[in-house]
């Protein structure tokens, strides 16, 4: 009986200890992101000129103390992709739909992209370099980035532009990296994605 209690009272112990330990506890107020307010601009360029767009957030939130920022995740509507440059309709409509198709993005498989924050390191007043996983068709792959981030009563906002590498996620359509006399066709492997992400305290 001694030796039973002995066990239980290490058990307790053990969950306490790591109740308080555990490396993703903070406590950060809760924010969430108001995906009407917020936007996400996307640019891509090639060697005859570039086309620029919007994409939306579906969901998102992030945790901050006043210093640091905690269990931030985003996801993002792959289908909400548009294009602002192209003002032919069909022409438009064309080259959203080859984004979306499984030459770009396989949006019908891969509806969603994520973010998920794994460290945010102080630089400076409201600025940081936001470290996470950035996920695109099923893909995993870690980016770092500077961002803004400013508190303004119960909301907080932040700006970031994030460089992607487009081959690192299985999309190489055009890319000269993979495929040879390409000529003006040849598409750059980096694209940016401009974020302006607003928030309110939950």
């Amino acid at each position: 009986m001694t030796n039973k209690i002995f066990a239980i009272g290490i058990a307790i112990v053990a969950v306490m200890a790591f109740s308080f330990t555990a490396p993703n506890s903070n406590t950060g107020k809760v924010y969430v992101a108001d995906i009407n307010k917020s936007s996400v601009a996307w640019l891509g360029k090639k060697v005859t000129g570039s086309h620029d767009g919007m994409i939306k957030l579906s969901s998102g939130s992030l945790s901050f103390d006043g210093k640091t920022i905690s269990d931030a995740s985003f996801e993002i509507d792959m289908n909400s992709m548009t294009c602002k440059d192209i003002t032919d309709e069909t022409y438009n409509g064309k080259l959203i739909g080859h984004l979306k198709n499984d030459d770009f993005f396989s949006t019908d498989k891969f509806p969603k992209a994520t973010f998920v924050l794994k460290s945010a390191k102080a630089k400076g007043i409201n600025t940081f370099d936001i470290t996470g996983d950035l996920t695109i068709k099923g893909i995993s792959k870690s980016v770092t980035f500077p961002a803004t981030v400013k508190m303004s009563g119960k909301s907080l906002t932040a700006q970031a532009k994030i460089n992607v590498d487009r081959t690192l996620y299985d999309i190489k359509y055009g890319s000269g990296s993979f495929f040879d006399n390409l000529g003006d066709k040849a598409i750059d492997n980096i694209f940016t994605l401009d974020v302006n992400l607003v928030t309110e305290a939950k």
